[in-house]
């Protein structure tokens, strides 16, 4: 049960954010400019990165919306699942993995970020921007996730919830004039 009174019928994000419509509008800006602007980071690995920050934070609904939003992007929920368990063993890009590193670290603290960190992530070809913009987005899920949990925001148990509006925030975006899943 939220610990505030949140709209009914709004799962997760979607509740606290309807509840401060003046408060949505930016940080839906955020969510589309971090995980949907042009970047040489795909859309699905920047998904990736959201689900994996969400995960360490338990904050099983922010993971599972953008984990399904990820697989919808990568066209794979295996593999999204597999990198989720354990990036290091998952079928995706050594940077890619590099760069969840950096992200465990940030969602822990930024301060745990290591020098050696960024050099393994610039071994596999990790570009300023892409560690810049892995830092940004486990730094904002960590503040998300805090927000929804925080308030103890509804969280649906079905998975088929998180797919159907995932594939509408794929096509369309977190500012297509609603609250983000």
């Amino acid at each position: 049960m939220p610990h505030i009174s949140l709209p009914d019928g709004l799962p997760g994000i979607r509740g606290p954010m309807a509840f401060r419509p003046e408060t949505a509008k930016p940080l839906n800006e955020l969510a589309e400019l971090l995980l949907r602007s042009d970047n040489s980071l795909s859309r699905g690995d920047r998904e990736l990165i959201a689900t994996y920050v969400s995960s360490l934070n338990a904050c099983t609904f922010c993971w599972r919306s953008h984990a399904a939003v990820a697989a919808c992007h990568l066209g794979d929920e295996t593999l999204v699942d597999s990198a989720i368990a354990s990036p290091e063993h998952a079928g995706i890009s050594e940077k890619l993995k590099a760069l969840l590193a950096v992200a465990a670290r940030v969602q822990l603290s930024g301060r745990m970020v290591t020098p050696e960190d960024i050099a393994r992530a610039r071994s596999f070809g990790a570009t300023d921007i892409e560690i810049h913009d892995t830092v940004l987005i486990a730094a904002a899920f960590c503040m998300f996730n805090r927000y929804v949990d925080g308030l103890a925001a509804v969280t649906p148990t079905d998975p088929a919830a998180y797919r159907d509006r995932a594939a509408l925030t794929a096509e369309r975006g977190y500012s297509m004039g609603q609250p983000p899943v």
